[in-house]
């Protein structure tokens, strides 16, 4: 995490009178971050998902219910704060429409989504050498908007 974030991070806690929880991440969102960080901003986006193979190949920590994370502009300038309420795993085939439309995307139709999102993974795939299937096993995490950055 940058220093700008961590300060965000602090400056946020330190006027919430409450214990600021131990950890947090820092990320954008892979595709067009601005975008969607507006998205989110603006109540829009209320989900996201990303491929499981991608925490699997980085050995990083899916995401737990309680999660704190700042999201980053395409600058790495933190822009808001949101906490996970929900995350599942399934194959990209069983994504509920609802969580679809949650997503907030596009004119916000599971087919919308369903496209959108195998053009990225097909993209993203490749370049880790592996190839897309309906059935690619995803990270869905439903979240709130706690703080969008002054």
């Amino acid at each position: 995490m940058n220093q700008l974030a961590k300060r965000y991070w602090n400056e946020y806690w330190a006027g919430q009178g409450k214990e600021k929880p131990k950890s947090v991440s820092a990320w954008q969102f892979g595709d067009n971050p601005d975008h969607l960080a507006k998205l989110v901003i603006d109540g829009i986006k209320t989900a996201t998902c990303s491929a499981l193979i991608h925490y699997e190949l980085e050995n990083e920590q899916i995401p737990s219910v309680g999660d704190y994370s700042i999201i980053l502009n395409s600058k790495d300038l933190p822009v808001a704060i949101i906490k996970t309420l929900e995350v599942e795993i399934m194959p990209m085939n069983k994504v509920p429409e609802d969580f679809a439309i949650a997503e907030g995307e596009g004119d916000k139709t599971y087919r919308y989504w369903k496209d959108v999102h195998e053009e990225f993974f097909k993209a993203e795939l490749s370049k880790i050498g592996r190839e897309y299937t309906e059935d690619l096993m995803l990270v869905c995490e439903r979240f709130e908007l706690i703080d969008v950055k002054k």
